[in-house]
């Protein structure tokens, strides 16, 4: 194995002692000479060279042996963790100077205090993530309870709340299973485990497809959700179709739900942009702080958290919309104004 180290490194310090020594035998000669007013002959001059040369080599020799041999060491372990497992860190160590050292001493240490911040980061958000899922299972769970306690109670044989309390119940069943299969959706596309059937279809097919399932919930609130758009022109995407009915269905339901309480207006537009197709689903609702708009995507983060979970949301809908989109290698926004409304968009490949 080469050294790690060039030998010109230990000849440079042992040169800089050297001269230094030198320099303070020259002073010392030159007091003589002033002192004494004695000659300066070439025995001086012959002891002056003979003390630069065993000052270099004792220092060399010091250097190399003492001080290096212990950096060696130090480097190895440093570099062989750096090196992949698959290859012999011993084949990978070439001549290096203390400038090298230097360099992969600090991109190691950098490395180590990356990762490190990287692990509280994930540890604060395993705590946040796993305090959120039992909060959201908490509602759920305790008014199927509630309801179960209040049947065997006596109200199951009271004809006038039994089956309201079974009703309630199957609800906040119908959540819970939401919840979990949310869940396990979005862990899926996390993983890269769940994979894209990608295809060829026409997208206004899907919005149209995604605004008839919501119809009644709409109607309900008086809302009208319109297609900006000639239905009887297709526009052709190369995407997972299923995938993509679930993005575009999640964006019509949150501005339902979120858009005006009452007579509200959802818009669906799509525009050219080359090599991909921009969706737009606008409506015209109370719009979102600006402070809260990084924060969107996350998952159960809620806007207005009480209203949020009345309406029966898991808060894993706009966090699922963005997996699926980065999963096609697409991008997702949003853009908001107070009192004006909510415009989410995606793009998807043109085929």
């Amino acid at each position: 194995m080469k050294n790690i180290f060039r030998f010109s490194d230990s000849r440079k310090v042992a040169s800089l002692t050297a001269f230094s020594v030198i320099g303070v035998y020259a002073i010392f000669v030159l007091i003589i000479w002033l002192v004494f007013q004695q000659p300066i002959g070439f025995l001086f001059f012959g002891l002056g060279v003979g003390i630069w040369v065993a000052v270099y080599f004792i220092t060399l020799l010091f250097v190399d042996k003492f001080i290096f041999s212990k950096i060696r060491v130090i480097y190895k372990t440093i570099h062989s963790q750096k090196v992949p497992k698959d290859i012999d860190p011993k084949q990978t160590i070439d001549a290096h100077s203390i400038e090298d050292v230097q360099r992969e001493v600090t991109e190691w240490s950098n490395e180590r205090k990356a990762e490190i911040e990287n692990l509280k980061g994930l540890e604060k958000y395993r705590r946040e993530y796993i305090g959120n899922i039992s909060h959201e299972l908490k509602t759920p769970v305790f008014n199927i309870q509630g309801y179960i306690l209040t049947l065997l109670d006596g109200g199951l044989e009271d004809p006038t709340i039994n089956r309201t309390y079974l009703a309630k119940a199957e609800k906040s069943i119908n959540r819970l299973i939401a919840i979990i299969e949310d869940l396990e959706t979005i862990n899926l596309l996390e993983s890269n485990e769940l994979k894209l059937n990608l295809n060829r279809f026409n997208l206004v097919d899907v919005a149209r497809e995604a605004v008839e399932s919501l119809e009644m919930k709409a109607k309900k609130r008086d809302c009208e959700v319109f297609i900006n758009y000639n239905l009887e022109r297709p526009i052709y995407v190369l995407a997972d179709r299923q995938r993509i009915l679930q993005v575009v269905t999640n964006l019509i339901d949150n501005a339902i739900k979120y858009g005006k309480k009452t007579g509200g207006h959802i818009k669906i537009s799509f525009f050219d942009m080359d090599e991909n197709i921009l969706v737009e689903i606008t409506d015209d609702g109370p719009g979102i702080a600006q402070n809260d708009i990084p924060h969107l995507f996350e998952r159960f983060y809620r806007v207005d958290k009480g209203r949020s979970r009345d309406m029966g949301g898991t808060g894993l809908g706009l966090a699922i919309v963005k997996h699926i989109i980065e999963a096609h290698h697409q991008t997702v926004n949003v853009r908001s104004t107070l009192g004006v409304g909510t415009t989410f968009g995606f793009t998807l490949k043109k085929a």
